[in-house]
């Protein structure tokens, strides 16, 4: 595991701190042979090309990458769930494709019965020390049966004690039910991913194969302490849906997120000083607090000397109940006046998460900045993913106009 963290200043005084995280990478020949479960919506509401058709097409581009050690078993699910295609070597690549390009979609959706059959038989053939994954292909409008989210997330968080891992790959568009997909995946230990076309098939099957389907760790835990002396007021961008209580860090029964071989995460946080404003609002002084110890400090020397933040993570191999502790600390001296060029493509997917759901910390942030800023970060762009995120959000701007 490793971290990485780079800090800038911002407008107004503000400054901005990226904390990265990547997971250790293992070659495609090296990693644990798979059993996987194909576990398909074939409902009515799956009927469409961007919907099983491209399920089909995706499956087939993750079929590709199969070895000969590795499974595929394929459920299926609409009014009643059922197995067609029992666990199959990935050397019999031809089978498991005819299987997948035979379905077809019509009647209600008994997702809870589905998933309860793909675990059933990912159990049944599971493979010790192996790679044992659902990967479930849906919009998420489960209607039959065990439907509610609660229910699901339930059945979901009583099955991942079995040491079996949940994909969540979601298609279609009106009825889509992200918010219900995302804790899914987030409740059976896996991972979430929304496919609208075959080129993001491609980007999350192949080109991400070892990062969306082979976990390194688990229940991965960040938790940043703040030194009062330096720190005014702080918040963290994003990730609402993955927030835990302090006390958890060092609570290894607590759940938490999941990383892939490789598998890079950022995490941003916007620290206003101590000595400026905040702007944002604040708490009373802490009545128990030495004010002495929360004076500013301006001498060169206490700058190259003192420290910001700390950074602490947990995680867990996926074997293991007993999380490993990382401990770093950050010093004020560490910020730079310009942000690099993956800083600002960074900075640039942030802002446009703010603006899209009108949050109230968007401040003077418009689109037209998001693209200028993105296109700032136009680097290392092998596969044209960062292209994409400009043509989308040159795409919203037309739209809000």
């Amino acid at each position: 595991m490793q971290l990485k963290l780079q800090l800038v200043r911002g407008i107004l005084k503000h400054k901005l701190v990226r904390i990265g995280i990547k997971a250790k990478e293992i070659s495609a020949e090296n990693l644990p042979v798979s059993n996987f479960v194909f576990l398909i919506d074939v409902s009515g509401s799956m009927q469409g090309a961007n919907r099983l058709e491209l399920v089909k097409s995706s499956l087939k581009l993750l079929t590709n990458n199969l070895r000969e050690n590795d499974r595929v078993s394929i459920v299926v699910y609409a009014g009643a769930a059922g197995e067609v295609r029992p666990s199959t070597s990935g050397s019999d690549k031809q089978k498991i494709k005819e299987a997948i390009e035979n379905l077809s979609a019509g009647g209600s959706t008994a997702g809870g019965a589905g998933i309860q059959l793909a675990y059933k038989i990912a159990e049944k053939n599971h493979i010790k020390g192996g790679n044992n994954r659902i990967i479930l292909c849906t919009d998420g409008d489960f209607n039959v049966g065990i439907s509610s989210t609660s229910e699901l997330e339930n059945l979901v968080e009583t099955n991942r004690k079995t040491g079996v891992y949940l994909t969540v790959l979601g298609y279609g568009m009106g009825n889509y039910k992200d918010n219900k997909l995302q804790t899914l995946a987030e409740k059976g230990n896996g991972n979430h991913a929304y496919i609208d076309n075959i080129q993001e098939a491609n980007k999350v099957l192949v080109n991400e194969f070892g990062s969306t389907m082979y976990t390194v760790a688990k229940d991965v835990k960040l938790q940043i302490e703040f030194n009062p002396a330096n720190v005014n007021a702080y918040r963290l961008i994003g990730y609402e849906s993955r927030l835990l209580n302090k006390e958890d860090f060092n609570d290894d029964t607590k759940d938490a997120g999941e990383l892939g071989s490789g598998h890079t995460v950022t995490a941003l946080y916007e620290i206003i000083p101590t000595g400026v404003e905040n702007s944002y609002g604040g708490v009373d002084d802490l009545k128990y607090q030495s004010k002495e110890k929360l004076k500013p400090i301006l001498t060169k020397e206490d700058l190259l000397t003192t420290e910001l933040l700390t950074v602490k993570l947990r995680y867990k191999k996926p074997a293991e109940s007993v999380s490993k502790k990382i401990e770093v600390p950050v010093f004020t001296n560490n910020f730079n006046n310009e942000p690099s060029k993956n800083f600002k493509f960074i900075m640039a997917v942030a802002m446009f998460g703010q603006l899209l759901k009108n949050s109230t910390f968007k401040g003077t942030s418009d689109y037209q900045k998001v693209i200028a800023l993105a296109k700032a970060g136009l680097d290392n762009d092998e596969y044209g993913y960062r292209r994409e995120f400009v043509r989308l959000a040159e795409a919203v701007n037309q739209m809000e106009k």
